[in-house]
């Protein structure tokens, strides 16, 4: 207990943070080891405890006893017993159940007589294991390691999947230096996930995620299976891993909508590993196509439900997800948990920025009022209907034209959902835009105008949320989100926090229509930027009109958080 801590420990296993204590910050870093933000108000913060938050940190190498001690260390009160309980309890349960291989047979064994009886009741559990040999032990077809996985989490039991992993085809890879190198961060995080075979490695946007895959690669030497997110991405890992690394256009491949190739190192996207004909798997050929070693997940929180099906399948290689964020808006992270592996490595993102690896950014909300017919409309309407028109006022694009009037040299983004507001802002605007509709070469040629300073506004749908390389993009206007994906604000925000050549820093504006839903759902999706650590200002949209360039600035940097 430290009675002027800035934490106060409860019995329902939520954790309250106050945001002007002058530890806040360390305790924070402490506490999202294992715990989830889950309100981020003005002054008081809301965490809670949960399962699968200490089992990531069991996983890691984190015991109870250390996280009890974060929550003494920092508790202005006494700890409940309870609280201490249940988190000794909740990571004994981690590793009572293991899988284990003898030869080219695999079987789970139970730690405990009562553990093991409550799993073989369960129909879906006990479909999947083999009669019981003399020694205790289930056997398992290779099919179902990773379905029982899944399985047994959602009973409270996470097994330790000591089964280990096919070596796949040997294939030469190393990492070539030429006037750069691996930051210490980066290297740690290949060190982690190469010692423990399989799991999540979490790093913000801009910080490097790519060169963590192919460090990986090199470690491991071996033939390579890379899912992305789309086209665009999947030819950003190429030349990544072209400049970067020993591989040559010989020993990489891309498997996509136009090209279906496989090589030692092949890149495919999401969208054709999930497609299916007569209820099959299309392109299921890809997966067995050669005996990958390492299968490398980009942007793991955003895995469609079909590859989670494929995944299962892939126990035996060793599996590396890469993500700037574990949450998911479909609450499946039991389920990359148990398929891909729990999170090896992650660092808070104000930590890389306060040693200059990504840009220090503010976020603003503007807030402005729905004119009076479209308030009168907005009333009238449906729950769907409101969110969409609240989203796409027309007000908005008043506000847009306002910023960049502020902003006249700085590249800038204008991110938006719906396509008609995208395609009306660009018009008015005369910014040339980035949707789904657009080609894939049409999208490369502008995303490099872009970095080349030829082109210094975009407007960009969704499309532009992840894996798009876009170094000196220093200012994001969102206009319209994804209802309250925490998700989706953590993409958008990344845009913008590479760092910059004159080291500059960014800002990122969200503009939400006041007393709407747009403006309910805008503050969940605030709880991403609190959990990481940035503040935000709120200002009104006759503030923006009002001042200059250097007032707005000095607003933004001394507005309380």
């Amino acid at each position: 207990m430290n009675p002027d801590g800035p934490l106060i420990v409860q019995s329902d296993k939520t954790v309250l943070l106050e945001v002007a204590h002058p530890d806040a910050e360390q305790a924070r870093h402490a506490l999202a080891v294992f715990a989830e933000l889950e309100r981020a108000p003005e002054h008081i913060h809301t965490y809670r405890i949960t399962r699968l938050g200490l089992w990531n940190a069991r996983a890691a190498g984190h015991t109870a006893d250390e996280i009890a001690g974060t929550l003494e260390t920092f508790s202005k009160f006494a700890l409940p017993p309870t609280i201490v309980d249940d988190i000794r309890e909740t990571i004994r349960r981690y590793g009572l159940i293991e899988i284990t291989r003898e030869g080219e047979d695999l079987f789970l064994s139970c730690a405990d007589a009562t553990i093991e009886a409550e799993i073989t009741r369960s129909a879906k559990i006990a479909e999947l294991l083999g009669a019981r040999d003399d020694t205790g032990r289930y056997p398992l077809a290779p099919w179902s390691r990773g379905v029982i996985k899944q399985e047994l989490l959602k009973k409270g039991w996470p097994a330790a999947d000591h089964a280990g992993f096919a070596e796949g085809t040997p294939h030469t890879i190393d990492i070539d230096p030429a006037g750069w190198s691996l930051r210490d961060y980066q290297k740690e995080a290949i060190a982690k996930f190469v010692e423990r075979g399989s799991g999540v490695v979490v790093l913000p946007c801009g910080a490097g995620k790519t060169l963590v895959g192919a460090g990986v690669m090199a470690e491991l030497d071996t033939t390579t299976l890379i899912l992305v997110t789309n086209t665009v991405s999947a030819r950003q890992w190429r030349a990544e891993l072209l400049a970067r690394t020993s591989l040559t256009e010989d020993e990489i491949g891309e498997y996509s909508g136009s090209i279906k190739e496989i090589k030692p190192v092949t890149i495919a996207s999401y969208s054709i590993m999930a497609a299916k004909r007569k209820g099959e798997f299309a392109h299921l050929g890809v997966i067995d196509a050669l005996n990958w070693g390492l299968v490398v997940y980009d942007e793991v929180h955003l895995l469609p439900a079909p590859v989670f099906q494929l995944t299962a399948q892939l126990q035996a290689r060793r599996r590396l997800g890469l993500t700037a964020t574990l949450v998911r808006e479909d609450g499946r992270e039991g389920d990359v948990f148990s398929l891909i592996g729990p999170k090896r490595f992650d660092v808070p993102w104000k930590q890389l920025e306060a040693q200059g690896y990504i840009a220090p950014a503010s976020c603003v909300e503007i807030r402005l009022d729905l004119p009076p017919t479209e308030r009168l409309d907005y009333a009238a309407s449906t729950d769907q209907e409101r969110f969409r028109l609240a989203s796409t006022t027309p007000a908005k694009a008043r506000l847009v034209r306002e910023l960049l009037a502020l902003h006249p040299d700085d590249p800038t983004l204008i991110i938006g959902t719906y396509v008609d507001q995208i395609e009306s802002l660009s018009d008015s605007l005369g910014i040339p835009m980035i949707t789904g509709q657009t080609s894939i070469p049409e999208r490369e040629r502008l995303y490099d105008q872009f970095r080349t300073g030829a082109l210094m506004r975009l407007v960009v749908s969704k499309v532009a949320n992840f894996s798009i390389d876009l170094p000196e993009a220093s200012v994001a206007i969102q206009v319209s989100g994804s209802f309250g994906s925490r998700q989706e604000e953590a993409q958008r925000l990344g845009r913008i926090l590479r760092p910059k050549a004159d080291g500059r820093p960014a800002v990122f504006y969200t503009l939400v229509a006041r007393d709407t839903v747009d403006q309910d759902f805008a503050m969940n999706r605030q709880r991403f930027l609190a959990e990481q650590g940035y503040g935000y200002t709120i200002m009104d949209a006759a503030e923006v009109t009002q001042k200059t360039p250097a007032m707005l600035s000095e607003n933004i940097q001394h507005s309380p958080r």
